[in-house]
């Protein structure tokens, strides 16, 4: 295996999530900026690595196995602290609906990949979108600086969770349309 500056940065997105972890339950005031700072580096170096790696023309099968699962760790395990911070069905409800979908669409994709049609479930500009209104959402729900802020991530939280809806939708009609007709 060549390890190359994208796949370094996508383990280091690896790396981050147990400390990631461990500044979410720091019982510091400064806790939660440190907690939101780590998920910004992450989300950061997740589109800097695919950035670095289609520009430097250094994509690998392992990078491109190993990005995605970076990519749903992190925001999986920020949802799941999120919701356990909140400890309110109106934030786990959208947060389980999230996780749901990364692992519904993950199956399809891999079940896809398996008939030969992989590149018949790729990702759309909706899933682009509810991936940044999910990584603002997130940023906001574990920083808490204020009412305000908070807010603003329950909101996008909310606008994620109707982007994902629709994402899936997008995913399984296309998936049902290419099975009809094969």
């Amino acid at each position: 295996m060549q390890l190359n500056i994208p796949t370094l940065l996508t383990l280091f997105r690896v790396v981050l999530i147990p400390f990631f972890v461990l500044a979410f339950y720091l019982p510091f005031n400064w806790a939660p900026l440190l907690c939101a700072f780590i998920f910004v580096v992450a989300a950061v170096t997740d589109w800097f690595d695919g950035f670095l790696a289609r520009r430097l023309k250094q994509t690998t099968r392992f990078g491109a196995f190993l990005d995605p699962v970076a990519d749903k760790v992190m925001v999986a395990v920020a949802l799941v602290l999120v919701a356990e911070h909140y400890h309110a069905w109106w934030i786990t409800l959208p947060a389980a609906t999230m996780i749901a979908r990364e692992i519904i669409i993950s199956a399809l994709r891999e079940w896809m990949a398996e008939i030969g049609k992989r590149s018949h479930v790729a990702v759309s500009w909706v899933g682009k979108v509810k991936t940044t209104a999910q990584m603002l959402a997130l940023v906001g729900l574990l920083w808490r600086p204020e009412r305000m802020v908070e807010g603003a991530g329950i909101i996008a939280l909310y606008i994620a969770a109707v982007l994902t809806f629709w994402s899936m939708f997008q995913y399984l009609s296309a998936a049902w349309h290419d099975l009809l007709d094969s």
